[in-house]
């Protein structure tokens, strides 16, 4: 095992119960090697799901995908992080791009795809990704966030379809 892995297996180990430890191993790894994906993309969760900087975020994102474009672990946190920072177009062509490379997670990206839309108040579209999401599931683990999600979606519905008040139906005649 190389040395770089030693502290990568660390700040993932650490992430994120314990931030400063995270950060000392990263940097550890990052100085053997600075053009790692997997240290790159925890850099990155860390501005974004911690420091909501999500601009920092993006940039580290976007480094790891420069050095190599079938950076796996790159996609999802990618994605979540745009939709978070509302670039849904920015987003959109992230998915359309992540569906098509080999070994992707794919229930996951169409599980992201389904957020954005949730997002932009699209709920029936996101309705069917979550079922795309399904048919691409491999792990049982994962059915689990999906029927979540779907959950969440259908509540959302329902909130809209909330009958208004209905007006008094007698006319009022003057």
């Amino acid at each position: 095992m190389k040395t770089i892995d030693k502290y990568l297996f660390q700040a993932l180990d650490s992430y994120p119960y314990s931030l400063e430890e995270t950060i000392e191993s990263l940097d550890y790894a990052f100085s053997y090697d600075e053009k790692n994906t997997m240290v790159l993309c925890l850099y990155g969760r860390v501005q974004a799901e911690q420091l909501w900087n999500y601009e920092d975020a993006k940039s580290y994102f976007q480094q790891a995908l420069a050095i190599n474009i079938h950076a796996l672990e790159v996609y999802p946190h990618y994605l979540h992080t745009l939709i978070l920072n509302e670039d849904y177009d920015e987003a959109q062509k992230l998915i359309d791009f992540a569906i098509t490379i080999k070994g992707i997670n794919k229930a996951e990206i169409y599980v992201k795809k389904a957020i954005l839309l949730e997002v932009q108040l699209k709920f029936k579209e996101a309705l069917k990704e979550l079922k795309l999401a399904k048919i691409h599931s491999i792990q049982h683990d994962y059915d689990t966030g999906i029927s979540e999600v779907e959950k969440r979606i259908k509540s959302k519905i329902d909130l809209m379809k909330k009958k208004k008040p209905k007006k008094d139906s007698k006319k009022k005649t003057k």
